[in-house]
Parts: structure tokens; C-alpha cells; sequence
């Protein structure tokens, strides 16, 4: 077997604050929305570049308080963008992981959890400031 593209699903609550924080605060887009009739619960897909991830509003189609894990480049850049956004329920640390990266983890309205991550380079990042628990 060879998995072409793997998706997390994600449990959400409010299809109003899920836009607020994945659309409006992370830049993610609507791939497309499903709802089998009129008032019904939402199953959606978003993605930002090669991130795509399913959200659902179903009861059973994930469990709140899951994590995601993201690999990328561009992430202090990235930490900036959202921080410059000064969106008031979210205000992630960059920090250099103990497993040498810097990294960030944003928490969706829901309990859920993205943690952004990019290789440690001495070079690239010697510059940037750092909060680590180490």
C-alpha cells in the first residue's frame, strides 16, 4: 500500500467560529461543504497550500481535543503573519523544540490543536527570538 495524501478529521462545533479562526485568522479556504439537508451538521474541507484538512460538525466523525502535526518551511514567517493579526482568543509563542525545530501550536475553538513546525537552522533562524522550555 502507498498513501497518496493522508487528512485529518477534525471535530467543530460552530460553523461560525470555525471561520472566524480557520479561514479568517489562519488563511486557510473552503475546498467545499457538505450538509445532507437544510439545518444540518456541516462536514467541510479547507486547506492553505498543502495542508488539508476535513472538519466535521457530525457527532462520532472525530473526537475534540485532537492534534495535527505539520511539517513546512516559512514558519517563523508564518507565526508573524497570525501574530500581526492580533486575533484575541489565540496568541502562540515561537519557540525551538526540543526535537531541533521551531515550532508553534495554535488551539482551535474546539479543543484541537495544529502544531506548526520547520527544521531548526542555525543559520536561518540565529536571528529570530525564541521562547523554549528547555
Amino acid at each position: 500500500m502507498k498513501a497518496e495524501q493522508i487528512i485529518p478529521v477534525l471535530r467543530i462545533f460552530d460553523y461560525h467560529k470555525t471561520l472566524e479562526f480557520y479561514i479568517d485568522w489562519l488563511g486557510f479556504e473552503i475546498a467545499w461543504e457538505h450538509h445532507f439537508d437544510e439545518n444540518t451538521p456541516v462536514y467541510m474541507e479547507v486547506k492553505k497550500d498543502n495542508i488539508v484538512l476535513h472538519l466535521s460538525e457530525h457527532h462520532g466523525d472525530a473526537s475534540p481535543g485532537s492534534s495535527v502535526f505539520v511539517w513546512g518551511e516559512g514558519i517563523a514567517e508564518y507565526h508573524k503573519e497570525l501574530i500581526d493579526k492580533k486575533y484575541k482568543y489565540n496568541r502562540p509563542g515561537l519557540e525551538k523544540a526540543f526535537y531541533d525545530a521551531i515550532s508553534f501550536t495554535v488551539h482551535d475553538p474546539f479543543g484541537n490543536k495544529i502544531i506548526f513546525n520547520e527544521k531548526f537552522d542555525a543559520q536561518k533562524h540565529s536571528v529570530l527570538q525564541f521562547y523554549s522550555n528547555e
